[in-house]
């Protein structure tokens, strides 16, 4: 039997968010795909989702949802359960998605399962595959009815189903003047240099292997010339060396480049699980046993200290001509 399945789509900048998008098409992969859209500009939105596997599109174009947090988005949601029965609601894990996630847990007695890296029906049992503190994977699944599941970024690609039109039903309900009680004031975007780290087409990851703190520097500025982003592996976060943002594992960010630089990083299968969906993987290490090295495209064996610097300049090099 086909299962239903619902995906939280939210907008920026006018368009839907990669990370809802990366859900949806994990939907329709699943069974029949249905996308929720609220806000002003949800009618417009609405019509692109089609293309990326929606069969139905519930469309609530109402600025109440952009000005006020998640309550009304939860309580329109809540509306919905009561009258249709999907089989599943996978949302993707952001701000807002988790805190609707949380009350309809609450509301409406659903299971929910977080930090979801996979999922798949073997025959009508769900089983999602969900990273277990610093080593282990675990697969987890809803007894009873439907449930919630909160997949990581990037976990899934974003795939466009060709000529595909989602039928579209326009809810015009109004909304509950109690739910507009937490008000947003202003929306302030963090200025930062490069790409982020989940969007960057080019990684470049440090490791244990650099030695000291002072050494990542070679890893940013690799990074930089490159056009690329920063990363880091679990152990040097740890250590103190780099803030959380920077980590790329199973319990870190997972991430999808088209090009990977490890340095001086192992590959313990932890760090692999959040980057072994890289297109292309260069690994340089002076271990010429380290496992990096069979999940890797090019291997480079020697000293990262003494590599980097050459590979800085090579490729300023190259640029400048």
């Amino acid at each position: 039997m086909t299962k239903t399945i619902w995906t939280l789509v939210e907008i920026e900048n006018g368009q839907p968010a990669r990370s809802s998008l990366e859900v949806l098409g994990k939907a329709a992969k699943l069974g029949r795909a249905e996308a929720i859209v609220l806000g002003a500009q949800a009618a417009e939105v609405a019509l692109m989702l089609g293309e990326y596997g929606a069969q139905k599109v519930y469309a609530h174009a109402d600025a109440t949802y952009d000005t006020y947090l998640t309550l009304p988005a939860t309580d329109t949601i809540s509306d919905l359960l009561q009258t249709r029965k999907p089989d599943l609601l996978l949302f993707p894990t952001t701000y807002d998605a988790r805190d609707i996630a949380a009350r309809l847990n609450a509301r409406h007695r659903l299971g929910l399962i977080t930090d979801a890296t996979d999922l798949q029906y073997e025959d009508d049992e769900l089983r999602v595959t969900v990273p277990w503190g610093g080593e282990n994977v675990v697969t987890a699944t809803l007894p009873h009815g439907p449930g919630i599941v909160l997949a990581r970024p990037k976990a899934f690609g974003v795939e466009k189903v060709a000529s595909n039109t989602a039928e579209i039903e326009t809810l015009n309900s109004p909304i509950n003047s109690a739910s507009q009680s937490i008000k947003i004031l202003d929306r302030v975007e963090v200025a930062s240099e490069g790409p982020a780290l989940e969007e960057a087409s080019i990684i470049v990851s440090g490791g244990r292997g650099l030695g000291k703190p002072e050494n990542y520097k070679l890893v940013e500025e690799l990074a930089k010339v490159l056009g690329g982003a920063p990363g880091a592996t679990r152990a040097i976060v740890d250590a103190g060396w780099l803030p959380y943002s920077y980590q790329i594992g199973q319990t870190g960010k997972t991430v999808k480049p088209t090009l990977y630089i490890a340095c001086g990083i192992s590959g313990a299968i932890q760090h692999l699980a959040g980057m072994k969906g890289s297109k292309f993987i260069v690994a340089i290490n002076k271990d010429e046993n380290a496992p990096i090295f069979a999940a890797a495209d090019l291997g480079v064996v020697g000293d990262v200290l003494s590599i980097l610097p050459q590979l800085i300049e090579e490729v300023k090099r190259r640029k400048a001509h």
